[in-house]
């Protein structure tokens, strides 16, 4: 297949993975609507509050698997690391503006951990959980976490690759992080965001 036409057909495979809301299908089967509890996100934190620990994992999980198996795809059919890039973010872009739910989506945080898995290899990703869940451990406020890890992606994506598509692709997730905690940050700002460990 003509590379051109795969990589459409792979953007608009990853954005429709992406986009599938778990946090909000599980919520639903509870009889609640995640989008009008807690911060009325349908990420993993969000169900943490709202559901506990355990539907917290099982949605992060699916979030990550949702990113993976489209980008897994992209990498092995696409010979050029842009469009391969380009799929990635496609699936990132779903998680955040699903469509099913207006474009009211996740943070893409676990969408950003997946694609490191699939750029960098699941030693060196769990290397970077480890890191993260640490700095967690320490700021306690996961919002707070995630914006100051992902300065480090970049370098992690050119330490592991020496790509220069891959290096900007982990640049890319900055602002796309910054603008999709931006009411989180607001409340960083007026020192009202909630720590998630006390």
């Amino acid at each position: 297949m003509d590379q051109n036409i795969l990589l459409v057909f792979l953007i608009v495979l990853g954005y429709f993975s992406g986009s599938i809301p778990f946090g909000y299908i599980i919520a639903k089967l509870k009889d609640i609507n995640i989008q009008k509890q807690g911060s009325g996100n349908i990420g993993g934190t969000n169900v943490f509050r709202v559901l506990g620990f355990k539907y917290a994992i099982l949605v992060a999980l699916l979030d990550v698997l949702k990113v993976v198996l489209p980008s897994l795809i992209a990498k092995q059919y696409l010979i050029n690391e842009w469009y391969v890039c380009l799929a990635i973010l496609a699936a990132v872009s779903g998680h955040i503006f699903p469509i099913w739910l207006k474009l009211k989506g996740g943070k893409a945080v676990s969408g950003v951990f997946a694609s490191m898995v699939v750029v960098i290899g699941w030693q060196y990703s769990l290397i970077f959980l480890l890191i993260w869940a640490v700095a967690l451990r320490t700021i306690k406020i996961m919002s707070l976490t995630n914006l100051i890890v992902v300065w480090f992606i970049p370098l992690l994506f050119y330490f592991c690759t020496h790509s220069i598509a891959y290096t900007f692709l982990g640049a890319a997730y900055i602002p796309i992080l910054y603008w999709s905690h931006r009411e989180n940050i607001k409340r960083l700002k007026e020192g009202v965001e909630k720590k998630i460990i006390k």
